[in-house]
């Protein structure tokens, strides 16, 4: 069986206070993009280990035990022991440390696919909270449609976005940004204005209102961050920012774009139509 985790985009990003727990409690609105990973799961009946694993695309780095896939693959197999052992085939194409959610996507679509394939019968209540246990955009990814969220991003509430007659350019840069000190240079505070109620407003007035708290900090440790964003109005974007806590930024445009201006940096670039 195979599934295309898609990556997500952050439409403003608030950082409102910091939890006994040691999370944040934030709100922003996760808006799907269709820029996928591909993800392949097949029973394997040669071998008594749990599973086997492959990655093709982007390398990604660390031990392979500690790839999203195969805890979620654990997380399950826990609770479900008829869970047969597997081939895992990960081709990873979205950017990953770049703020667009791409190991979260790939983990919850791991726990969509078990569920399906294998006909565990789990209700989606049951879903986001394992996904949960994953990570905090997980469960996002369950649902996979507009989303108010709050909490540590886990709370979500469908909203009505529709971007799709725009064009949407992500842009990153090679930069990895570390979350943990993303965090460590925000002082938390309420907005004067929620994001809710900013998303319903016409896409012309984001510009001007619509803000993510991270940006600040990673622009100042990384002007050619900000440079990307200048360059996306330059070019006639009619809302720009960055996505997560970085460093792809995206543009949101009605007309077309021309990349020539970011062609001779090596940037990873791509346009969603």
């Amino acid at each position: 069986m195979i599934v295309f985790p898609n990556c997500k985009i952050n439409l403003g990003l608030h950082i409102l206070r910091k939890r006994a727990d040691g999370f944040h409690d934030i709100e922003t609105v996760f808006y799907p993009v269709l820029y996928t990973d591909v993800l392949e799961v097949i029973p394997n009946k040669i071998t008594d280990a749990a599973f086997e694993f492959a990655g093709t695309g982007l390398i990604v780095t660390g031990i392979t035990e500690d790839n999203l896939c195969i805890k979620a693959y654990q997380l399950l197999k826990k609770d479900f022991p008829q869970l047969p052992a597997v081939k895992i085939h990960l081709h990873k194409v979205i950017p990953m440390g770049a703020g667009l959610g791409g190991g979260s996507a790939d983990a919850a679509f791991m726990l969509k696919l078990l569920n399906g394939k294998f006909k565990l019968d789990i209700p989606e209540a049951q879903l986001l909270n394992y996904a949960l246990q994953l990570g905090s955009d997980c469960p996002f990814f369950i649902v996979n449609k507009p989303c108010f969220a709050t909490g540590r991003g886990e709370m979500l509430e469908k909203v009505a976005v529709e971007l799709s007659a725009y064009k949407i350019i992500l842009i990153n840069p090679g930069i990895h940004i570390n979350t943990s000190w993303a965090f460590s240079q925000i002082t938390p505070a309420l907005p004067n204005k929620s994001i809710k109620e900013i998303i319903q407003q016409p896409v012309e007035t984001w510009k001007s209102e619509l803000t993510n708290d991270f940006e600040k900090a990673v622009f100042s440790a990384h002007p050619q961050i900000k440079e990307i964003k200048s360059t996306l109005y330059k070019q006639g974007a009619m809302y720009s920012a960055m996505s997560g806590s970085g460093s792809t930024v995206y543009g949101i445009f009605k007309t077309d774009f021309s990349d020539a201006l970011f062609s001779e940096k090596n940037y990873f670039i791509k346009i969603i139509n």
